[in-house]
C-alpha cells in the first residue's frame, strides 16, 4: 500500500490499472510561484515542492509516499494549466501540427528507498481540426490538465508518432515505478 499524494483521477487510474494498492490524499502546493529556466527544471521543482509539503504532513512511517507532477512543452514554451478557455485554445494551437513533449517527474519514498525519476514522452501531432477543437474546449475536459492536453482523449486522434510511455504523458511513469516496487 502506498500514499498517492495527488488529487489526479488519472494518476489514481494508472495505479489501479497497474495493480498497485494505494490511498489517495494530498496537501496542496502552489506551483505558480515557480520560476524555471527549462521544462525539466520546472517539473522537478514542482514535484519537489509537493514532496516536501506531503512528507511534512504524512511522513513515510505508515505508507510509502508517491508524488508526481507533469509539464507540457512545445515550440520552446512551457505550457501550464490553462486558466480560461482562450488560454486553453492558445495552448492547444501551440501544439497543433508540432512536436509536444510531456515530462513527468515523480518521487517515491519508502523506508527502504527514495527514487526520483524524470521521464519524457514526445508526440508528433497532426493539425487539430478547428471544429473538434472548439467542441473539446466547450466540454471543459481541458481544465486542470497540463498543456490542456489529453493524449487519452481529444489529442489521441491527432497523434502521428509517439516516443516514450503513454503513462508518462498521463502523469505517472508506472513502468518505472513498478520496476522498483
Amino acid at each position: 500500500m502506498i500514499r498517492l499524494a495527488s488529487s489526479s483521477l488519472t494518476r489514481a487510474k494508472l495505479l489501479e490499472d497497474a495493480g498497485v494498492a494505494f490511498i489517495q490524499e494530498s496537501i496542496d502546493f502552489d506551483e505558480d510561484a515557480i520560476v524555471a529556466s527549462s521544462p525539466k527544471n520546472f517539473v522537478y521543482q514542482a514535484t519537489l515542492g509537493k514532496y516536501e509539503a506531503n512528507f511534512k504532513a504524512f511522513g513515510i512511517q505508515e505508507y510509502p509516499l508517491l508524488v508526481a507532477d507533469t509539464v507540457v512543452t512545445s515550440q520552446n514554451q512551457i505550457l501550464r494549466k490553462a486558466k480560461c478557455i482562450d488560454d486553453a485554445r492558445n495552448i492547444l494551437m501551440t501544439q497543433s501540427g508540432n512536436i509536444t513533449s510531456i515530462i513527468t517527474c515523480m518521487i517515491y519514498h519508502s523506508q527502504e528507498m527514495k527514487i526520483i525519476d524524470i521521464s519524457q514522452t514526445d508526440y508528433i501531432f497532426a493539425e487539430f481540426d478547428q471544429e473538434k477543437l472548439e467542441e473539446y474546449l466547450q466540454s471543459g475536459e481541458w481544465r486542470g490538465k497540463a498543456g490542456a492536453c489529453m493524449v487519452e482523449g481529444f489529442c489521441k486522434a491527432y497523434i502521428q508518432e509517439v516516443k516514450g510511455y503513454e503513462s508518462t504523458a498521463m502523469g505517472l511513469s508506472v513502468e518505472v515505478l513498478k520496476a522498483f516496487m
